[in-house]
């Protein structure tokens, strides 16, 4: 089964409306935010040292698992439109 792999940069409510509504399309088995896996270190003499992380839209990494290409080209579609409209940013990746 086609898998498709997306890295938003948004809010967690726009991750959550995404994953919404690509799970709503036929043909899609899972659609699900996973773990993010890199270990992050922040070096205590840089610029950004004691700035709070959460200050600006997160990074969701999102995994959808479809029935097809044709099901996966519509996941794609629509997520492009979703994060058009609500400003965020999109990138597919092969992997995490």
């Amino acid at each position: 089964m086609p898998i498709v792999r997306m890295q938003l940069t948004a809010s967690e409510d726009d991750a959550n409306a995404l994953i919404n509504a690509v799970s709503a399309l036929q043909g899609v088995h899972s659609a699900e935010e996973v773990a993010d896996l890199m270990a992050h270190s922040y070096d205590d003499d840089s610029s950004s040292a004691g700035l709070a992380d959460d200050a600006g839209p997160g990074s969701h990494a999102i995994e959808i698992e479809t029935s097809n290409e044709t099901v996966s080209r519509r996941v794609t579609e629509l997520a492009e439109a979703l994060a058009h409209d609500r400003g965020a940013g999109l990138e597919f990746v092969d992997t995490f």
